[in-house]
């Protein structure tokens, strides 16, 4: 996972996708969101909105966990959880607001699906799961609660490694996939560029030119997906 992340981490400096590349405006600085918490709670609205519009991005990547036909119906759902959340955050929670955000982002996408029949079969995180020894009823969603930041990583994780996968499978030629692979232990462990040359009977050198277009390729490939 450590390589995965830092396969993602380099395709970002490379580009800047997540930040820029996209339609979606970049996150707020820690010290921007902290002003924006700051002013609405004297009743600013447009800190409010600022709060809204800089997190539609994390609205994108948890819809993308539900499937891409629906993706704009989903968007649009989770957009509502967003605001509620931006609305009803506290910080004295205790709860990250990116965190507390995705919750109630997923949990309005939840809602919606769980109300079509299509997903009758779906296992949904407020799906009540039974009762404690006090008769109050908790969901799977109590259950991760203590877990929650892991949880939401991990998923976030899930989608992204998937989304690049395909990107290489479709961009790369069966070289250029192979060093990625090799590279970027997506397949196996880790190999630096003298192992991976040594593997595939090639020069250190030629390794770095192929893995620098390879790169450059899924840049290309991802940017299309955002």
């Amino acid at each position: 996972m450590l390589a995965f992340l830092q396969l993602l981490s380099k395709l970002w400096f490379l580009t800047g996708y997540v930040s820029s590349g996209g339609s979606y405006p970049k996150p707020l600085s820690p010290q921007e969101e902290a002003q924006c918490l700051e002013e609405m709670k004297s009743g600013s609205k447009a800190a409010r909105d600022k709060l809204i519009c800089h997190n539609l991005r994390l609205v994108a990547h948890i819809a993308k966990k539900y499937g891409k036909n629906d993706l704009d119906d989903l968007v649009s759902v989770g957009s509502i959880g967003l605001i509620k959340g931006v609305e009803s955050y506290s910080a004295e929670k205790g709860t990250a607001l990116a965190t507390y955000l995705a919750r109630c982002i997923e949990n309005e996408i939840l809602m919606a699906l769980r109300s079509n029949k299509r997903y009758g079969n779906t296992v949904f995180l407020n799906n009540v799961l039974g009762t404690d020894s006090d008769g109050n009823e908790y969901t799977l969603m109590d259950v991760l609660a203590i877990k929650e930041e892991d949880v939401f990583r991990q998923a976030e994780l899930s989608v992204m490694k998937k989304q690049l996968m395909q990107c290489i499978r479709t961009c790369l030629t069966p070289r250029e996939q192979r060093i990625i692979l090799l590279r970027y232990g997506l397949d196996c462990a880790p190999h630096t560029q003298l192992q991976t040359a040594k593997k595939l009977g090639i020069s250190r050198s030629y390794v770095s030119r192929i893995e620098t277009r390879a790169l450059n390729k899924l840049r290309k490939g991802l940017e299309q997906d955002y």
